[in-house]
């Protein structure tokens, strides 16, 4: 049975460096969150959207070749969405979309998955951000469920709507992961404490915010933990958010901490397994800056990240 069902958008990356050639790159937010948990060795799928075009095809074949089950592909009547990411002297990434969502009404699963995935534009734009949550809605009585808004302000339209749109997400999940980037757009001036809260309330059992190089904090209605960010060498930063949600998911799985029958742990989470996820996931994510594109560890790397004085995106020193 699957462990995981993805629900969102798949896009292909043109990553454009100055003074080098464009290099487009299989991602999207939701993508890239299902390749790095069957990176991670985890049986998923991706209900997705693609055209019948070369960069369908190159994202389909880089999502079946780590293992990932495609849901939906191939349609001649749909565009695959690009994204122009421009990479700047620090590595940090900026993004100009062509981007269309417009998932149609979806078969019911013959079974429900025990977690589901949620984000980014697929669970706000019209017109298929309503059959994603029509999926999300009939599977939660049986499934966990997470969520990361990954916002792209330029696609987005009112922010009160928007907020309103995120809520719905949040009150659907049992676990919200966003950037600092996200809340700063999100709620202007609220402390990332105050918006954890206001999600909490909303009914999430676990909160997460990545705050770029300085780490990630995380709350649950009973603990917080916080983790430094790993140092690293930056290449870029795409899909480092992605990977990063992946390995929290894949550390959750690993604790028995997912499924419909796990949400009371889960909400019950203490400060020291917190931590423990957190650490996980942000040396996942620096594995993943420490080199082009949105190229996530595998169970290996990331094992060998995590030991005490290797730098992540490198493998230990062979023995002689």
């Amino acid at each position: 049975m699957t462990d995981f069902l993805v629900i969102g958008e798949c896009v292909a990356d043109i990553v454009r460096t100055p003074g080098q050639p464009d290099v487009p790159h299989p991602g999207g937010s939701p993508a890239n969150v299902a390749y790095g948990l069957a990176r991670l060795g985890r049986d998923t799928a991706l209900l997705t959207q693609l055209g019948a075009d070369p960069m369908g095809a190159l994202i389909a074949a880089h999502l079946r070749s780590a293992g990932v089950t495609l849901l939906a592909e191939g349609r001649p009547d749909v565009r695959t969405p690009t994204a122009v990411v421009t990479i700047g002297p620090d590595g940090g990434a900026t993004y100009s979309f062509d981007i269309a969502w417009t998932l149609g009404p979806v078969e019911p699963l013959p079974t429900a998955p025990p977690h589901v995935h949620l984000g980014s534009i697929a669970a706000v734009t019209a017109p298929g951000a309503a059959s994603a949550l029509a999926v999300v809605e009939g599977l939660r009585p049986e499934a966990s469920v997470s969520y990361d808004p990954n916002i792209r302000a330029a696609l987005l339209g009112d922010r009160a709507e928007v907020v309103r749109q995120v809520e719905r997400c949040v009150a659907l999940s049992d676990l919200v992961k966003a950037s600092d980037e996200d809340l700063a757009w999100l709620y202007p001036g609220d402390s990332h404490q105050a918006v954890a809260a206001r999600w909490l309330a909303l009914g999430a059992a676990a909160v997460l915010v990545t705050l770029g190089g300085d780490g990630a904090v995380g709350w649950t209605g009973t603990a917080r933990a916080a983790v430094p960010g790993v140092p690293t060498t930056v290449v870029d930063t795409v899909g480092a958010g992605d990977s990063f949600m992946s390995a929290v998911l894949d550390a959750l799985a690993d604790r028995e901490l997912l499924g419909r029958a796990a949400r009371p742990a889960l909400a019950a989470l203490d400060a020291a397994v917190l931590a423990a996820v957190l650490g996980q996931a942000a040396a996942a994510a620096a594995i993943t800056v420490s080199r082009a594109g949105a190229n996530p560890p595998d169970r290996a790397e990331l094992r060998a990240g995590q030991e005490p004085g290797q730098e992540p995106g490198r493998q230990p020193a062979q023995e002689p």
